[in-house]
């Protein structure tokens, strides 16, 4: 299978004033991600919120974004799910309505004891869409799994006959290193740490998943081709402008930050739903001179 090269967009979930989900802005935003030139698409993720969503839900999410793709990028469906028989009716879904890739976490309320374990629950998911390439979802500060990828690998592809490759999420560069140079580089290990993609290019990273991508693509793109050309210190230059914005979405908050820079470039996708939380009038007016002050996105637009 051909690796994926380039950045995929983690998007984010959209609501109406109701608090049902706004299919109807999706093609805006798949048009926004095409003019930002990245690669593809990874839906009903973190970003996007798919723990919150009902599966009928991440199914119309799906069906909206394939339509509005056309082809124009590739499409991630992540099917992940507390329920292996949901995540295995999405899997299904997904492959039905012509997804590129399908992608799951683990399920992180009653948690895989072992690797095998894991492997097992993965491999269930995989077998609903047999056609569909899988890449299993590494993000460990939020699922709670913390397994030996290299251990995974080993098990993967001994009992995943469409496994691809893995989503990783983690800060551990030297592991995903060594995933990376697993059997000279037989599987496609997609990098998901935004402020870390430089050291990541720097160890081989190819491809990347992020949600900055959503409004920083042009940045990040910059950066892989500075690197490219081996001009190491501008583009080390250019990634630190992206670190000081993951600053400012620490100090605001993660989701609830980015949802906000997407309603200042002008999507604005409502509010998320509970937990999660829209910063309040106050916040969102100090993040908004702290980018101003920055002129982060000023810098992103001049790219």
């Amino acid at each position: 299978m051909k690796k994926v090269k380039g950045l995929i967009v983690a998007t984010f979930a959209a609501y109406k004033s109701d608090g049902s989900v706004n299919f109807d802005i999706i093609p805006e935003i798949t048009e926004h991600m095409v003019q930002q030139k990245v690669t593809g698409i990874f839906i009903c993720g973190t970003n996007g919120e798919g723990p919150s969503l009902s599966t009928e839900e991440r199914m119309q999410v799906a069906e909206a974004y394939m339509k509005a793709v056309r082809g124009r990028l590739r499409v991630f469906v992540h099917v992940g799910h507390s329920s292996v028989t949901e995540a295995r009716r999405l899997a299904a879904h997904a492959e039905a309505i012509g997804a590129d890739y399908i992608s799951a976490v683990s399920a992180f309320y009653f948690k895989p004891s072992t690797v095998k374990n894991l492997i097992d629950s993965m491999a269930e998911i995989a077998s609903a869409a047999p056609n569909t390439p899988f890449y299993y979802y590494h993000i460990p500060n939020i699922t709670g799994i913390h397994v030996d990828m290299m251990k995974f690998l080993e098990l993967a592809e001994q009992y995943i006959p469409t496994f691809a490759g893995i989503k990783y999420t983690a800060s551990t560069i030297n592991e995903y290193q060594a995933c990376l140079h697993y059997k000279d580089g037989k599987y496609d290990i997609l990098f998901g740490y935004d402020e870390l993609l430089l050291p990541a290019l720097a160890v081989g990273a190819q491809g990347a998943i992020g949600s900055t991508y959503n409004y920083a693509a042009r940045l990040y793109i910059e950066v892989m081709n500075l690197f490219e050309q081996r001009k190491i210190k501008e583009a080390e230059q250019l990634h630190f402008h992206a670190v000081e914005m993951v600053q400012l979405i620490v100090k605001y908050g993660p989701i609830p930050t980015q949802r906000a820079i997407m309603k200042k470039i002008g999507l604005d996708l409502g509010n998320p739903r509970l937990p999660l939380q829209s910063l309040d009038t106050e916040a969102e007016h100090k993040l908004y001179e702290d980018l101003t002050a920055s002129g982060f996105l000023e810098l992103v637009n001049g790219l």
